[in-house]
């Protein structure tokens, strides 16, 4: 049975995503891109004028409540979970760390990787990778910021470090980690590539970079690839896309239009009502439907293509 994200909960949360006023979470989308900071974010929110005061209780409820996002202990029986270093040359410091998640049994075993948000391995994340080797898949989700020191603890810290790396060195970190996850000795030799935002971006901007060593790739809301790149891609793309997301949105129609005219297979859903980053369940961006069926759509796709 796969694991799904949990259902928001109103009495811990206090607010929903229907009470949330879409200037808001537009607020908030330019805050989590490092376009303006967190006082900066909280101040203009609290100026918008809302019905029974201002939008400030909106803009606090929605940063991150990672203890609601765990939806795998990682102590579950069904999993082997440990921090993994490994060789990254060319990379921002030489050498990488990532969460590894394995499921129960042997091997070998399907591999997929899982690219965090433009702020580190943060808890949410780790947590997707649990899901992941739950439905008997190998994950590793790299912390691209292990060079300067891995992910802080906090979302504002990590979002600040990750701007700080040379981000051509971070893509080659993170490309030795699909290498390494590639060649481990409990892979099958097959893998896939998911991530999220900024993540979702790398997800496209690998399938061109690893080519055949690709099999699936599933981008959530992730800006697209260039489109001159499109004819090196070979893996299979199913790309997650939130409906109110314009900034990565307005960057799929000339992909689409490579991807087709180079022949690569693809699927693309856009969810109604959503927000960007509608599956992460710690905040009330989170779309409890589109998160549970582009859940579902995944696993088939990685199951369908890396099996």
């Amino acid at each position: 049975m796969s694991a799904q994200p949990i259902p928001a909960n109103p009495e811990t949360r206090g607010i929903t995503q229907l009470e949330i006023d879409q200037r808001v979470f537009d607020l908030y989308d330019e805050y989590c891109h490092g376009r303006i900071d967190r006082r900066e974010f909280l101040s203009r929110a609290a100026a918008i004028a809302v019905l029974g005061g201002t939008g400030l209780t909106m803009a606090q409820a929605l940063l991150p409540r990672y203890a609601l996002a765990q939806t795998i202990s990682f102590t579950d029986q069904r999993i082997k979970a440990t921090y993994v270093t490994y060789p990254s040359p060319g990379g921002n410091s030489g050498m990488m760390r990532g969460y590894l998640v394995q499921p129960a049994g042997q091997g070998p075993f399907p591999v997929v990787m899982v690219v965090h948000e433009n702020r580190g391995l943060n808890p949410y994340i780790e947590d997707v990778a649990r899901r992941l080797a739950v439905d008997g898949f190998l994950a590793l989700a790299p912390d691209g910021l292990f060079p300067v020191g891995g992910y802080p603890g906090n979302d504002d810290d990590g979002r600040a470090l990750q701007a700080t790396l040379d981000q051509a060195k971070l893509r080659t970190d993170l490309t030795n980690s699909a290498r390494f996850l590639r060649t481990h000795k409990l892979s099958s030799g097959k893998l896939g590539v998911t991530g999220f935002c900024y993540g979702g971006g790398v997800v496209n901007y690998l399938a061109a970079a690893l080519g055949s060593d690709m099999l699936a790739g599933v981008p959530y809301y992730g800006v697209a690839a260039d489109t001159e790149s499109v004819a090196k891609i070979k893996a299979p793309l199913l790309c997650h896309l939130a409906e109110h997301d314009e900034r990565i949105n307005v960057t799929y129609p000339a992909f689409e239009a490579a991807l087709k005219s180079a022949g690569v297979p693809y699927e693309i859903h856009v969810y109604p009502g959503t927000q960007h980053g509608f599956h992460n369940n710690s905040t009330p961006r989170y779309s409890e439907a589109a998160a549970k069926l582009s859940w579902e759509r995944t696993i088939a796709h990685f199951r369908k293509y890396l099996a």
